[in-house]
């Protein structure tokens, strides 16, 4: 981590993170991957607002670890998960921090899904 930027949210680039208080279902090819009433939602500056579930609400039979990890300076080391859904496997579904930054730290334990390769729904 040393040399990376750490940056704390502002009032320039907010972050939140609050309980999301409805049922969210994520589905991967069709195939229900997480349930939970204990979702968090997290609004970071003008991005679109992201689901983030815990961890022990998701299918883990259908959790491959990925090789893949990535870095925010709000959030801290991502890593990432492929999903086994559907008789498929999907690269890179699910990330989570395993220790984010204090300014985010009610979203440690639980994972968050790419829009693009799942279907979350807040109902």
């Amino acid at each position: 981590m040393s040399g990376r930027p750490v940056l704390e949210p502002t009032a320039a680039h907010p972050i939140t993170v609050s309980p999301t208080g409805r049922h969210v279902t994520v589905t991967v090819n069709g195939e229900v991957i997480a349930e939970t009433d204990q979702a968090l939602t997290l609004q970071e500056a003008d991005y679109p607002a992201v689901q983030y579930i815990p961890l022990r609400d998701v299918n883990d039979s259908a959790l491959v670890c990925s090789d893949t990890t990535s870095y925010c300076p709000y959030k801290g080391d991502a890593a990432y998960y492929h999903v086994n859904a559907a008789g498929e496997t999907v690269e890179d579904v699910i990330w989570t921090y395993g220790q984010p930054y204090p300014a985010v730290g009610a979203i440690a334990g639980h994972v968050a899904f790419y829009p693009d390769k799942a279907d979350v729904t807040v109902g």
